[in-house]
């Protein structure tokens, strides 16, 4: 199968969608596909949408963040922050998209999976879903900007404990902390303009000042040096013995 991230305008309804689809590699993120988020993102901006659906294929895994094929452990700090920094790109065209952006959590999501969720301004899972920063068990940090932006989602001693734990969570308890806004049957997550109508009803207008509010309230503009920090900081700890051997782990599990 062909991995791609593939932009879709739902005409009938006027909002897009954005695919991850790689299903065979857990809709993991290669350097291409990276590419073509952006591409994606731009082609989106472009349209007079209501909002903006990010997705993955498959019922199983929404996303498991960066291609370890990429993101290897013997990279160099400077290379590897080159290798990260696209999706740092990415995540902030999410977070600064002139209209809301909704993350349907087709599966579990982890690592860069729950960095890209987190950009989105709204995420809708099943309950038999599960979720986890779980970058610092593998001796790195979030490293695409997505431990930043959920210092601003949620109740921040909630996201510096999850961070720091690197737990992996169950929706019900997510939809508590305020990181998942609504959880779902897996029936339900099929029935796609249902999950959607809230969005569906609203006028572009509309759309387009709440989004706004939102980004002053959260300080958008601002927010991509502190992305920026936090992709050099995880950059900084490649090298580091602790996340070489978390990956030849990862990579010899077979």
């Amino acid at each position: 199968m062909t991995e791609s991230v593939a932009y879709q305008k739902i005409t009938d309804l006027n909002y897009g969608q954005i695919l991850i689809n790689r299903p065979d590699k857990h809709n993991a993120i290669s350097k291409e596909m990276a590419e073509e988020f952006k591409k994606c993102l731009a082609m989106a901006n472009q349209d007079e949408i209501k909002f903006l659906v990010i997705t993955g294929a498959g019922d199983k895994m929404f996303c498991a963040g960066g291609d370890l094929n990429d993101l290897h452990g013997n990279l160099t700090p400077d290379e590897a922050f080159l290798q990260l920094y696209p999706m740092k790109e990415v995540l902030y065209e999410i977070v600064s998209f002139p209209v809301p952006t909704i993350c349907l959590l087709n599966g579990n999501a982890l690592g860069g999976g729950c960095e890209i969720a987190t950009a989105c301004d709204f995420r809708i899972a099943r309950y038999t879903s599960t979720f986890g920063f779980v970058q610092t068990n593998l001796g790195i940090t979030p490293g695409w900007g997505g431990g930043t932006l959920l210092y601003e989602k949620v109740n921040p001693n909630f996201a510096y404990q999850w961070l720091l734990e690197a737990r992996i969570l169950n929706a019900e308890k997510l939809e508590q902390t305020g990181w998942l806004h609504h959880v779902v049957k897996d029936e339900e997550m099929g029935n796609t303009e249902k999950l959607l109508k809230p969005y569906l009803i609203k006028s572009y207008k509309q759309m387009k000042i709440l989004k706004n509010q939102y980004k002053k309230k959260i300080s958008s503009l601002g927010l991509a040096s502190l992305m920026n920090e936090e992709v050099r900081n995880c950059a900084n700890l490649w090298d580091s013995k602790e996340h070489i051997k978390a990956v030849e782990k990862f990579l010899n599990r077979h």
